[in-house]
């Protein structure tokens, strides 16, 4: 684990001085700062509490890439199943994503905008298979007590998002796989809805969720555009294996070919 922990932490010093001697610019001067960019005007602001120092900026960019990296591909590995194992969701998320687009090129951030029905269908896939089930682990700062439980202070917290996701007593058949059951619905990723945290609640939750959103949002967009996606032959959509292995994201435990 060391030697990781070396290797990621060289990997994100090069990045960053890689960026400082070759700031990010284009010959008409427009390029927009990128995430390294806007990290790095940021150091040494803050205060005696919290200030920006290059240490927090690499381990920034290590949870928002590397476990980023992990619980999106996840994401998107269920939300390729679910589709296969559910034609008619298929046949709408794409149909939905061949209107809007098109003969276009690409796909521009508008373009994800108008995807209603996909985005019904990520949210379905969050609440069904969250990436990480165990949300990150809390200490409590100080004696509290909450649903009739006493949790004393320094008392590690861990929730079970899955367990959550999962309860009929707040989903509907919640085995089923039914990215309608959002259409007209408040409730969202963000945290203000309780019975639905794939990226936890509150000031510590997920920082990367604007990240991880947009880069499932426009992978899968583009999937569904560019490719139709058959099981190998003789393999029906319920023959397909549902079953998640254990890891800090919730993955397939077996691939899923197509």
């Amino acid at each position: 684990l060391w030697i990781m922990r070396r290797l990621s932490d060289k990997f994100f010093e090069n990045i960053i001085k890689e960026r400082i001697s070759t700031p990010n610019s284009s010959p008409n001067g427009d390029e927009a700062d990128d995430l390294v960019d806007v990290l790095l005007n940021l150091e040494g602001q803050g205060n005696d509490q919290f200030r920006f120092t290059k240490t927090k900026i690499k381990a920034l960019l290590q949870e928002l890439i590397a476990v980023g990296s992990e619980t999106s591909g996840a994401t998107m590995e269920w939300a390729m199943s679910e589709l296969m194992k559910n034609p008619s969701t298929m046949e709408k998320a794409q149909s939905e994503v061949r209107q809007i687009l098109g003969k276009k090129s690409t796909i521009e951030e508008a373009d994800l905008r108008e995807m209603k029905y996909l985005k019904l269908v990520i949210k379905e896939v969050l609440r069904l298979h969250p990436p990480i089930p165990l949300l990150i682990g809390r200490e409590a700062g100080v004696d509290l007590k909450i649903g009739g439980y006493d949790i004393p202070a320094k008392t590690k917290v861990v929730v079970n998002e899955w367990a959550i996701a999962s309860d009929p007593r707040y989903w509907d058949e919640p085995d089923r796989f039914s990215p309608e059951r959002f259409l007209d619905s408040g409730i969202d990723f963000r945290g203000a809805s309780f019975e639905y945290l794939p990226f936890g609640a509150g000031r510590r939750m997920c920082v990367g969720i604007s990240h991880s959103m947009a880069v499932i949002e426009r992978t899968l967009a583009n999937l569904l555009w560019q490719f139709d996606w058959k099981l190998p032959t003789g393999m029906e959509p319920k023959d397909l294996d549902m079953t998640d292995a254990t890891g800090f994201a919730a993955r397939r435990k077996n691939d899923l070919h197509l």
